[in-house]
């Protein structure tokens, strides 16, 4: 079976084509993350008691595809859905970039 070029490079395109994330770039930008997600066991009660997740460690990939779903409203948190939809692509990369690779060494 013979698969087309066009296919693969549709295929390899959404791979690709995703903003390189830049953990050092990220470092002026977790204040507004760091004050609930790194405080451990910490549950916030706005809008709902709510658990709060540790991000450090997480995939890259998730994280950004959890803000995209956020800032599109796919995903419901009033607080999550507002900081969202103040970051641009880069913006998402960066922050995944930087917790992704953080391991336990975030500060």
């Amino acid at each position: 079976m013979r698969i087309s070029p066009v296919l693969l490079l549709l295929a390899w395109l959404p791979v690709h084509a995703q903003t390189a994330g830049n953990a050092e770039a990220a470092k002026g930008k977790v204040s507004m993350c760091i004050g609930c997600h790194g405080i451990p066991m910490y549950r916030t009660a706005f809008p709902e008691v709510y658990s709060v997740p540790m991000i450090a460690g997480q995939a890259p990939d998730y994280i950004v595809k959890a803000l995209q779903a956020y800032r599109a409203g796919e995903r419901s948190h009033q607080s999550m859905q507002a900081i969202a939809k103040s970051l641009s692509d880069q913006d998402m990369a960066d922050l995944a970039a930087y917790y992704g690779g953080a391991g336990k060494a975030v500060k």
